[in-house]
Formats: structure tokens, sequence, C-alpha cells
């Protein structure tokens, strides 16, 4: 699936990004199907509610991928705050009973969702497309770089 530029009053770019973070003490929560469907339904509302638009998504029995969108103003850091934290908070809303086994001491709030993260940037050129781009181009023309990509992948 190819993600196309975004053109703004101001400004062309792209925002995609390849997500993935696990439950917090790596519990396999999501071997549940029930489990998994409530987590995948939070983070799909917590994503429109915020404009993330999620090209593909896949919850794992203890971790999470997703291929999404973000909108050009927010940071790849906000986004992961929202569809973690938002999503945790639904999750623990339908699914109670899951609460002990995310708080240890069981005094504290229990927290789904394990601190670390994986991002990276995905997007329809390569690195070497974008050397090329800046070495070679003197025109401010965005469309050179889909170019550059449909003539590469012919091969």
């Amino acid at each position: 699936m190819a993600v196309e530029l975004k053109h703004t009053k101001h400004a062309v770019g792209q925002s995609a990004y390849h997500f993935v973070w696990r439950p917090k003490y790596n519990v396999a929560v999501f071997r549940n199907e029930w489990c998994r469907k409530v987590c995948e339904k939070a983070l799909r509302e917590v994503a429109e509610k915020h404009r993330i638009k999620i090209h593909e998504m896949k919850v794992m029995e203890d971790h999470v991928h997703i291929f999404a969108e973000i909108p050009p103003t927010m940071e790849v850091s906000k986004a992961l705050q929202l569809l973690k934290g938002a999503s945790a908070r639904r999750f623990f809303q339908k699914c109670t009973r899951w609460q002990r086994y995310f708080s240890r001491d069981g005094a504290r709030k229990p927290h789904l969702w394990s601190p670390g993260k994986f991002y990276r940037s995905v997007g329809c050129v390569t690195s070497e497309i974008i050397e090329k781009y800046i070495k070679f181009s003197n025109k401010w023309e965005f469309e050179y770089l889909d170019k550059q990509q449909r003539s590469l992948s012919s091969y």
C-alpha cells in the first residue's frame, strides 16, 4: 500500500509510521480473543478520535503492530501516548478482571502497556532515492520522488 503525499495550504509531506509496543510485564493478555478484540476496538476508536489513520493493525499475544498515518502537526511521541494511554483506559473499563495482572503490588493503578516502544517512519521512497534527489534536483518538485520510486520498483 502506497501512502500518498498530503498537500496542505503551506506544506507537502507524509507522516506514516510503523509502531510496535508490548503489554507491561510481558503478560500475554491478548491470547484471550475477547481481550484482543476489545484492544483492537479501543485502538481504532482512539485513532479515529485523534485523526490517526490506521492502514494495518495486528494485536498479537504479547505485542501490537500498527502501520498508521498521523496528522502533520502531531509528534510521534504524542501519537504513541494517545494510542497507548487511551486504549489502556478503555481496555480496563471493559476487562476489569485483568487489572490485577498489571499492578504487581495491588495498590497502584494498573498499567496495560510497557513504557518501551518501537517506531520507524515509512515512506514510498528509499533513502537512496532521497540522496539522489538532493544531489541532482534543483527544482521544487516532489513528484520526482514518486517517479523515481516507480522506476526502481519495476526492476
